[in-house]
């Protein structure tokens, strides 16, 4: 999966649609492989982020949560002690 494109559910406060937009955007780019399509492919692509986007807040609205709720900080936290751990690795393996 693309680096980029973030969990979305569960959150507090909610998923806004420009989080969501953001994230249909990085899907198309990738299934694409396009990070900017020709004029000619811009309509297509920009319908195909609309559908995305869409699906994605339909399926984020009708999922029934049981874990606790997501925070960005708490989320950004745990990406920085990703990157600890990561970095830990690299240094002890080269």
């Amino acid at each position: 999966m693309c680096r980029n494109i973030r969990v979305l559910y569960n959150f507090q406060p909610p998923t806004t649609k420009d989080e969501i937009r953001a994230a249909a955007l990085q899907y198309v780019r990738k299934v694409s492989g396009l990070n900017k399509p020709s004029h000619l492919d811009e309509a297509a692509f920009e319908a195909a982020i609309d559908q995305v986007a869409q699906s994605t807040s339909m399926l984020l609205k009708r999922l029934n949560a049981k874990a606790p709720v997501r925070t960005r900080e708490g989320e950004r936290e745990k990406a920085r002690e990703r990157w600890k751990k990561r970095a830990l690795r690299e240094d002890a393996q080269g």
